[in-house]
């Protein structure tokens, strides 16, 4: 029932402390290998990676990241997830996962496309560790989950780059550039609506861009906000302008929720203490 070296490699770069480091270290392999499928299907001749779970595999964002987000590069009313799917299942069955993957019923006017890759955790956690059954705190019948979203109806301006991984084999992923990222990152912040939740993760990223100096492409968040109707103002985006949104953002934002909900994400849930209305406006000024 061992798995193959390659992804006894990976998972050696993942030091795990506890089955729920287990669990996030088995996702994270999931994930890599959903990503050599999807291009043996040809897939990013169409798409493009974005995203957390973009972040953390190729620039190093010291988060877990559930999900894989993807972008068409072009609208297409008419493209259909499902058909890269089998790509998917076959790569992650020929490296020992015993996984299904299923794509979502699309509904005819939705600009996303949803799938999901499901298998037992018990069984691959038998598998990647030494551990044998029964495991505490792991029932027998949980369910491992990652989902797959795409953006048909993609907003313009957006920049790419082709980025490279090498376990547990050579692949290539095109992905969104990193201010291309960031425009989407702010935008989530200014947008998204989560009933009474806050996504802390948003946040956490946000700040990731800004210690690493990168300048949003406001082009490209200009066409995401308008795309939506939350810019309907005849001058562009600038500078002044992006601060005076979020600082109207921050004003309103319960940061307690916020480091609530991303607390199971990092490591050290400290880096989060001085998350506060002032800091994140102050941060904002000094940095963006």
């Amino acid at each position: 029932m061992s798995m193959p070296s390659n992804i006894q490699a990976m998972l050696d770069k993942r030091p795990c402390r506890n089955d729920v480091e287990r669990r996030a270290a088995l996702k994270e392999v999931i994930q890599e290998i959903a990503l050599i499928g999807l291009g043996r299907g040809n897939f990013f001749s169409k798409a493009a990676f974005y995203g957390g779970t973009a972040l953390r595999i190729f620039h190093g964002l010291d988060r877990f990241s559930e999900d894989l987000d993807f972008s068409l590069v072009e609208p297409d009313s008419g493209f259909n997830l499902g058909r890269y799917l089998p790509f998917v299942r076959d790569e992650l069955g020929a490296w020992g996962f015993e996984i299904e993957v299923e794509v979502k019923a699309k509904i005819p006017s939705a600009t996303i496309q949803s799938a999901f890759i499901k298998g037992g955790t018990l069984i691959h956690l038998i598998k990647i560790t030494s551990v044998q059954p029964p495991v505490p705190g792991v029932p027998i019948n949980e369910m491992l989950k990652v989902k797959l979203e795409i953006d048909i109806d993609p907003p313009s301006d957006a920049g790419f780059e082709v980025k490279y991984g090498l376990l547990p084999q050579p692949y290539a992923v095109r992905l969104y550039d990193l201010p291309s990222l960031f425009a989407g990152k702010i935008s989530a912040i200014l947008c998204r609506s989560w009933r009474d939740r806050i996504k802390g993760r948003d946040y956490y990223d946000y700040l990731w861009f800004l210690g690493r100096g990168v300048a949003p492409n406001l082009y490209h968040l200009e066409a995401r906000l308008r795309q939506i109707k939350a810019w309907t103002d005849e001058r562009p985006i600038g500078k002044k302008e992006l601060l005076d949104m979020l600082e109207a953002k921050f004003s309103t934002v319960d940061f307690s929720l916020a480091r609530a909900d991303v607390a199971p994400f990092i490591q050290d849930s400290r880096v989060t203490q001085l998350w506060s209305k002032d800091f994140f406006i102050s941060i904002s000024r000094e940095k963006l």
